[in-house]
Order: C-alpha cells, then structure tokens, then sequence
C-alpha cells in the first residue's frame, strides 16, 4: 500500500469517527425544564374540585378555604383573601415540573430543607390542595429555593412528596406563604381629603364638633360648631380630612366580635354624593373601626368590601375620627426660660478666696 492509499484511508476514519461522535454524543445535554415530567399531570381539571389549601409548618398551619367562588380565610373570620395570590399559586401547581433527582437518602433531606415539617427547626412546608371532603388533589413538601440571578430563568425549589424520601430539584413558581397578613390585600380605602366637604363629630362624653370646608380650590377645614372655638391648629384639622387616605388595616374581625369600648360616631359628607359613618372602638391602646357608606354606585361597592368587618388601626387614627375640641386648638409656643445674667450670681456662689496670699516673687 503506498502512501497515497494510506492517506484517503486515515481521512475517511476521520470522517466516519466524527460521523459516530455527532450521532452518539458522549455526554448528552441536559433535558430541558419544558421537556422534564410535570409534578401533577392533570392537575388542572382536578383543581375545579378544590376547596381547601393547607400550609403546614413547624410554626403553625395556615388554612385558605373555597367560600363559593371567594377564597377567605377562616382564622380571620373568613376574611377574604387576595384572589390573585390563591389562582398564582394553583396555577404554579399545573405548570411545576421536576427536572432533577436529588437524594433519597432521608438522613440528607434536612440540607435540602425537605425534612419532617412538624419537627421543630424544620424550615420545610407541607402544601396540600383538598376537595370538600379533606380528599387530597395535590400534596407536596417544598424545601429550599434557588435563587437564579440570570433574567428570563424560571424559579425552582426542591421538593418531594409527603410519603417519599425521593428529593427532586423542581423548576416553577409556587408562592406559598404562612403568615396569613401575606394573603390578605389589607387597603380599607382611599379617599383623598378634597372630597371631604363636611364632618360631623359625636364623641362620647364630648360635646358635639362639626368641621366645614370653605370654599375654593384651596378652601380647608374650620370648626364650624361651637361657633365660638378657640384657634385650632391646621395640621391637626387637615388630618382629620385625610383619615380615609390610604387607609389601611393591621387586623380584621367580624364586627361582632370587635373588641373595645365605642368612642361615639363621626360622618363624613364627601363630594359625589358620597358619606361615610365611622364608629370607632378603644380596647387599650388599640383602635378598631366599623364602616358604612351612604349613596349611590361608589357607596355600595364599598359596602361590600366593609359590610360587618372592624378593623384595627393605627392607635393615632383616634384623632383623626373622633377628635376631641383639645386635640385640635393651636398649641402656643412655650417661651424659653430667662437666663441668669452672670453679675447676679449670689455671693455664696462666688468661688472662695485663697486662705494663703501667694508666695511674693
């Protein structure tokens, strides 16, 4: 075989080694999260059934349940919840995909974060979707996230489920919070302090206040009953008509159960033929409100939201609802003390004389 020969036949092993490395690649690429195996397969259909999801954690159980078609919360008196929140989550559900096995080792499921929920210093969750029956749809015990700092990169967690040492690293968004102020959507109103034209002031044990906005673009509020009150203060009067902006709440209670004892009554007159009636509770330091609005279309939408709730609010809300004559007249300002002049100082307070003359130089 002479050279030439020896030459086509290196080259064309060239080529067929070259063929065989690109049809058997030897490492093969890792599954995309689109191809990798949903968690739930069919979930969708499954979840119109739901009517209770339960987050179980070594600190507590945070229950959401199904009101016809409003999601409440039962520890708050079936409060509802933010709706977006509760379809955000189901909707991570149907979507959630396990793309890597992990261990299953159940000694090693604490790193992960994936051990018994219930153990105390446990970090994991047990999220379970039921039906009205307590029949599970879905159950999963959700560990640590990943954090992914590139954009467009879905978010993953580990996860396994209840009855399995299995771990998997599972990519999709599953927004399960415990703390219950998280699902709740804690706006009472926003009302800006133009609107309000009138206010009417019953405290109870005070006498009556009523406050008026003058006229104009720029008019504000002056107490207009009594009509001889003595000078008020502007800002005090000016957050009396701000009290519904961005009103917002720390806690909620069916009103029959507010605590406290009732402060009296205020109505507020607005523009739009819009009023609000106020009546605010003290229970300590505390403040809780209950809400009624008068008039038409904007006055029944916020019925709706307010109807037999009481809410908490900030303890400095009390002057803003149902201020008393002391909380809004001017406070004069206190003249500073006088000064001693220095040659006034009283003898015994002058320093002593020396009980030896100095030594003469």
């Amino acid at each position: 075989m002479n050279r030439r020969q020896l030459l086509l036949l290196s080259g064309a092993a060239v080529v067929v080694v070259g063929g065989a490395l690109l049809l058997n690649p030897a490492e093969r690429p890792a599954p995309s999260p689109a191809g990798a195996a949903l968690a739930f397969p069919g979930l969708a259909q499954r979840l119109q059934s739901a009517a209770k999801i339960v987050a179980t954690r070594q600190d507590g159980t945070l229950e959401v349940a199904r009101r016809g078609e409003t999601w409440v919360l039962p520890a708050k008196g079936g409060y509802p919840v933010r709706q977006e929140k509760v379809r955000e989550l189901l909707v991570g559900l149907t979507e959630l995909r396990l793309v890597e096995p992990r261990t299953a080792n159940p000694d090693m499921l604490d790193r992960l974060g994936l051990d018994d929920p219930t153990r105390a210093g446990s970090t994991a969750t047990l999220l379970r979707v039921l039906d009205a029956q307590d029949a599970v749809i879905a159950e999963l015990v959700i560990g640590r996230r990943r954090v992914r700092t590139q954009g467009n990169v879905p978010e993953s967690a580990f996860v396994r489920r209840p009855n399995e040492n299995q771990a998997w690293l599972a990519e999709g968004r599953i927004p399960v919070d415990s703390d219950p102020q998280l699902w709740l959507d804690r706006d009472i109103a926003n009302l800006p302090r133009e609107r309000v034209r009138r206010v009417a002031i019953n405290r109870t044990g005070e006498p009556a206040l009523v406050l008026t906005r003058g006229e104009g673009p720029d008019g504000k509020l002056q107490v207009t009953e009594p009509a001889d009150a003595p000078p008020t203060d502007e800002t005090s009067l000016d957050e009396v008509g701000r009290a519904f902006e961005f009103l917002t709440f720390l806690d909620v209670k069916p009103e029959a159960d507010a605590p406290g004892e009732p402060l009296g009554e205020a109505r507020f007159e607005l523009t739009d033929n819009l009023a609000v009636v106020v009546r605010p509770r003290k229970a300590g330091e505390t403040i809780w409100i209950a809400l009624a609005a008068e008039g038409d279309d904007e006055a029944a939408r916020l019925n709706a939201r307010w109807r037999s709730w009481a809410y908490q609010v900030g303890p400095w809300k009390e002057k803003s609802f149902v201020p008393q004559m002391a909380d809004l007249l001017r406070q004069e300002p206190t003249p500073p003390a006088a000064e001693t002049p220095a040659d006034d100082v009283p003898a015994a307070d002058a320093p002593a004389a020396p009980d030896t003359p100095p030594r003469p130089q």
